[in-house]
C-alpha cells in the first residue's frame, strides 16, 4: 500500500479515510435490495438507476469515483421508509458503463433530467455529496422546475468554493494514486467492463481538473429551498459558503424578519469524507428539511 501513495502526500489522508469509509461501510452498511433498478437511455448513454420505496420521489447523486452503495448505503434504508428514493450512477460511475463523451457538468446534470424523465418523474427533492452537489447545483440551475428542494452536502457551485489545498490536490491527481483502493474494488465489483478503469481515472482526473463557475447570480435566482450540509473542516472555504448562503437568501437575522427558507447545516469536527459517516446526523438535517 506504500507504493500507491509515493509522492502523494496531499491526497495519503483522504484515501485513507476513503478506505476506512469503505470498510465501515462495507461492514455496517444495511444493502437494501432495490425496488427497481435499471439502466435508462440518455444523451447517448445508459445511465444505471436503483429505486427503493414508495412516496414523493428523492433523487440521490454520488460524488466523484463512488458507486451508490458507497456513498449512501447508510442512508438509503431509512429515506425510503417514507420515500422513493432514486439513486443513479454517473457516466463511467459503478455499473453505468464507461463512455468516451467528454464529461461535463451541464451533460451530467441532463443526464439525471434524463432518468427522471424516463421514470416519468416531473419534479422531485434532489440531494447531491460533493461531485454530486455540484451536479445538482447544475440541475437546480439548467431545469428549476424538476428540483423542489435541494441538499447540497459538502460541494460548491464554483471550483474557487474549495480551500486552494484541495484545489491543489485535484491538480496532483494521477491514476496510480486510486490502484489498489476502495474505489478499485467498488468499481471492479459492479462495472459492465473492469478494463475501463485506467480509462474512468484518466477522464475523471482531467474533468476534476477543469475550473468551474455557475455563477453567483444563477444561485442567486434559485427559487427552491435548499439546504447546505457541511464539516467544520471538509475542505469547503467557509466564507465563500457563507456567501452561498447569503444568495439563497440566508445569513440573517429572523429575530427581526422571516426565517429564510433554506438552511445551512454545520457539521462539527467533520472533514469531507467521513462527513458522510454522520449517518443519524445527515438523516436528522434531510428529515427536518424535506418534511
Amino acid at each position: 500500500m506504500k507504493g500507491v501513495f509515493k509522492g502523494s502526500n496531499v491526497l495519503k489522508p483522504v484515501l485513507i479515510i476513503a478506505m476506512l469509509f469503505f470498510t465501515v461501510f462495507q461492514s455496517k452498511g444495511q444493502q437494501s435490495k432495490p425496488a427497481a433498478s435499471g439502466y435508462a437511455p440518455v444523451n447517448g448513454i445508459k445511465v444505471y438507476y436503483e429505486v427503493y420505496g414508495e412516496g414523493k420521489p428523492l433523487v440521490l447523486i454520488h460524488g466523484a469515483f463512488y458507486t451508490i452503495q458507497m456513498n449512501w448505503a447508510q442512508l438509503i434504508p431509512e429515506l425510503s421508509k417514507t420515500r422513493k428514493v432514486i439513486a443513479i450512477e454517473l457516466q463511467g460511475h459503478g455499473h453505468t458503463p464507461f463512455s468516451d463523451r467528454k464529461l461535463d457538468l451541464a451533460t451530467l446534470a441532463s443526464d439525471v433530467e434524463g432518468v427522471m424523465n424516463y421514470l416519468k418523474v416531473d419534479s422531485a427533492d434532489v440531494a447531491g455529496y460533493s461531485m454530486g452537489g455540484s451536479v445538482a447545483y447544475k440541475l437546480a440551475i439548467q431545469s428549476p422546475k424538476r428540483v423542489r428542494k435541494l441538499v447540497i452536502i459538502s460541494s460548491t457551485y464554483k471550483s474557487t468554493g474549495w480551500r486552494p489545498e484541495v484545489t491543489n490536490a485535484f491538480k496532483a491527481f494521477k491514476p496510480e494514486f486510486f490502484n489498489n483502493t476502495p474505489f478499485e474494488t467498488a468499481y471492479d465489483a459492479v462495472a459492465p467492463d473492469k478494463t475501463k478503469w485506467p480509462n474512468f481515472l484518466e477522464q475523471m482526473i482531467a474533468f476534476v481538473g477543469v475550473p468551474f463557475d455557475m455563477g453567483e447570480t444563477n444561485v442567486a435566482k434559485l427559487t427552491m429551498p435548499v439546504l447546505l450540509i457541511s464539516g467544520d473542516n471538509d475542505g469547503l472555504d467557509k466564507i465563500e459558503l457563507i456567501k452561498t448562503y447569503q444568495l439563497l437568501g440566508g445569513a440573517v437575522c429572523a429575530d427581526f424578519g422571516a426565517m429564510p427558507k433554506s438552511q445551512l447545516a454545520i457539521v462539527p469536527s467533520q472533514g469531507h469524507v467521513s462527513l458522510m459517516m454522520q449517518t443519524k446526523t445527515i438523516l436528522g438535517y434531510l428529515d427536518g428539511f424535506l418534511k
